[in-house]
C-alpha cells in the first residue's frame, strides 16, 4: 500500500474501527471469564456446605476440613485455593444460595469485599451500588470505609432502608442528592487550618473521586463560576448539573461554621440561577454549603434565611 493510501483518512478510520472491535472483544472475553469464575467459586462453596451438612461426623470434622482441602487442592490445581479463599467460597454460597441472583458485572474480588459486610441490608445496598455505578473494588472499599450506607440511611425509615438494600440509592428528589456528612479522606488534607481556595483546588484536582463521593449523575460545569448582580461580580465555588433531576447544583465551600451570611449568599446564587441560567426544562437549582462540621442544603426553598 502506498504512503498516500496509508495516510488517507479512510485508512485511519479502518484502524480505529478495528481497534474498537478488539477492545470490545477483549472486554467481553474478560466479562465472560469473570462470570464463569464467580459461578465456579459459588459451586465449590455449595459442595463444601453440602459435604458438611451430610452427616454429624462430617460436621464435627468441618473445623479441619478447609485446611486439609486447601492443601490437597493446591497440590492438584495450584494457587487460588488458600484456606481463607475457601472460607470465602463457602460463605459465598451461604449468602447467595440462589445462583440466579449473582451479577455477571461483579468480579470475585468485589464479592470477597462484599462478604466482609455482616449486615445483609448493607451488603445488598453496596452490591447494587457497585452494579449501578460500576464501582471498582477500590472504590467499593472507599465507600464502605466512609459508611455510605449509614449516611444515606440515616434519615430514612425502615421501608426506605429496605428499598435501598433492594435497589440501591434512587435519585427521585433533591433530598436524595445530599449526604451528611460527606467524606473527602482522599484529599489527604492536613489537620491544620487551610484556606477555602486550597480545599477547592484539591477537590478539583481529585475531581473524579469528588464526583464519586457526591453520587451518581453529577456533571461538572465550572469552578469559580462568575455571576453579575447590579454590576457586582460574585463567584460560586463549584457548579454541577444533575442529569437525573435536571437541575443545577451549586456548592459553596466553608472551612469554618456556616453563618446566616453564607446561607443568604447561597440563596442569592439560587435566585440568580433561577432567573438567568435555568432553561425551559430545568428544575429548581439546589444549593449546598459544605463546611467542616456541617452540610447545609437549600432544597428548592426560595426564602432567604
Amino acid at each position: 500500500m502506498s504512503d498516500l493510501a496509508v495516510n488517507d483518512g479512510s485508512y485511519q478510520q479502518l484502524l480505529d474501527r478495528i481497534g474498537e472491535c478488539l477492545a470490545l472483544g477483549r472486554q467481553r472475553a474478560f466479562e465472560q471469564v469473570n462470570s464463569v469464575l464467580v459461578e465456579t467459586y459459588w459451586q465449590i462453596g455449595r459442595y463444601i456446605v453440602e459435604f458438611e451438612q451430610s452427616g454429624k461426623e462430617r460436621a464435627e470434622y468441618g473445623s479441619k476440613l478447609l485446611k486439609v482441602l486447601s492443601r490437597d487442592l493446591k497440590t492438584a490445581y495450584g494457587k487460588g485455593f488458600s484456606r481463607s479463599n475457601l472460607q470465602y467460597m463457602r460463605l459465598f454460597y451461604l449468602k447467595y444460595e440462589n445462583c440466579q441472583t449473582l451479577s455477571g458485572k461483579l468480579s470475585w474480588s468485589h464479592y470477597t469485599e462484599l462478604l466482609a459486610i455482616s449486615d445483609d441490608l448493607a451488603r445488598s445496598f453496596y452490591e447494587q451500588q457497585c452494579i449501578q455505578d460500576r464501582w471498582s473494588v477500590r472504590e467499593l472499599k472507599r465507600q464502605k470505609d466512609s459508611a455510605l450506607f449509614e449516611r444515606v440511611a440515616l434519615s430514612k425509615d425502615r421501608a426506605e432502608i429496605l428499598a435501598l438494600a433492594k435497589d440501591g440509592q434512587r435519585i427521585e428528589s433533591a433530598r436524595d442528592v445530599v449526604k451528611d456528612p460527606y467524606v473527602f479522606e482522599f484529599l489527604d488534607l492536613p489537620d491544620r487550618n487551610y484556606r477555602e481556595s486550597e480545599l477547592e483546588n484539591r477537590l478539583i484536582a481529585e475531581l473524579e473521586k469528588f464526583l464519586l463521593e457526591l453520587g451518581k449523575a453529577f456533571a461538572f460545569i465550572g469552578q469559580q463560576y462568575r455571576i453579575t448582580l447590579n454590576n457586582t461580580h460574585f463567584f460560586v465555588d463549584l457548579v454541577f448539573y444533575h442529569r437525573i433531576l435536571k437541575c443545577f447544583v451549586l456548592i459553596d465551600l466553608k472551612t469554618q461554621a456556616v453563618s446566616h451570611q453564607d446561607i443568604g449568599q447561597m440563596n442569592m446564587y439560587l435566585n440568580y440561577f433561577r432567573a438567568e441560567e435555568n432553561m425551559k426544562d430545568d428544575n429548581e437549582p439546589i444549593g449546598i454549603v459544605l463546611a467542616r462540621d456541617l452540610v447545609w442544603q437549600n432544597l428548592l426553598e426560595k426564602t432567604t434565611l
